[in-house]
């Protein structure tokens, strides 16, 4: 059984100590919320009166707030975790906060002689509730190994990224897409019922194609990503059909304004001579502008 001290207890941290402390793990809880608090005792773990409290005699001080301000103020402060820290425990932070923050953070620990290790959360208070969380984990290998254990508790997929700060790059990846794709189902599924559609048929089709599957799973792995840049579907065709599916927009008054954004970019590769190419290819002309031969 180990200590833990846990600063940050809103919807996902809560439902994580009450997953650790479910562990056999006992857990010194703080955070502002006297609310938060309370369900906190409630669930079984004790109380701090501040994150240096709470991290006292921790083998490990896991944060999770939200924000890097925040995360600096209970990790780095006058009363934070490593005023009361003992020098051979682990911080784990588990907020969403800018990489170059974790970087600083971790760097600022270092010089206080402590190990960090980033692992901020894939999914959903849903899934932390049941202790299904996926973690997206940024550190040196012995921590990892240090680290998999505690987050085993809360989650059932965790990934090492790499090294340190490689967990808070891939969060700020994968929510760039999950947030896009949002707005794009947003303004795809106004649309559809702007057309008319039936909404139950459209997410039946749409659930059977890229559309719905997503490219990282279906027409990448098969083309692009294996350096296959011919046409399964060509970038003309791709092209041609948005630009239908934006004059019908127009018609119809539903916004769709990420679509008029990537019609930019196949136009953008139509000029660079790519219509021919598999639609994919959208990324290889990207990637080549960022990184050059």
């Amino acid at each position: 059984m180990a200590t833990i001290g846990f600063v940050g207890l809103g919807t996902m941290g809560l439902c994580m100590a009450r997953n650790l402390i479910k562990n056999g793990h006992q857990v010194i809880g703080f955070d502002l919320s006297e609310m938060a608090m309370n369900a906190h005792t409630k669930n079984g773990g004790e109380a701090a009166s501040s994150s240096a409290e709470a991290a006292k005699n921790a083998n490990f001080a896991i944060t999770m707030l939200p924000n890097g301000k925040a995360t600096k103020e209970a990790i780095l402060g006058a009363d934070g975790i490593i005023a009361r820290l003992p020098k051979d425990s682990l911080v784990i932070d588990m907020s969403t906060i800018h990489p170059l923050e974790t970087d600083q953070i971790r760097e600022d620990l270092k010089r206080n002689s402590f190990s960090m290790v980033d692992a901020p959360v894939g999914r959903t208070s849903v899934e932390a509730e049941k202790g299904q969380s996926l973690f997206m984990v940024g550190a040196e290998k012995q921590d990892f190994k240090i680290a998999e254990p505690i987050l085993a508790c809360m989650g059932d997929t965790i990934i090492d990224c790499g090294g340190p700060g490689a967990g808070s790059r891939m969060k700020i990846v994968n929510n760039l897409m999950t947030t896009s794709l949002n707005v794009l189902t947003a303004q795809v599924l106004t649309f559809s019922d702007a057309t008319g559609l039936d909404r139950d048929i459209a997410l039946k089709v749409m659930e059977g194609t890229a559309a719905g599957r997503g490219h990282m799973s279906t027409t990448y792995p098969s083309k692009v990503l294996k350096g296959d840049l011919d046409p399964a579907f060509m970038i003309d065709l791709a092209k041609k059909d948005l630009d239908i599916a934006i004059k019908f927009s127009e018609v119809l008054g539903a916004p769709i304004s990420l679509a008029l954004e990537a019609e930019k970019i196949y136009k953008e590769a139509q000029e660079d001579g790519r219509g021919g190419q598999d639609w994919t290819a959208i990324f290889d002309m990207l990637h080549k502008k960022k990184f050059p031969e």
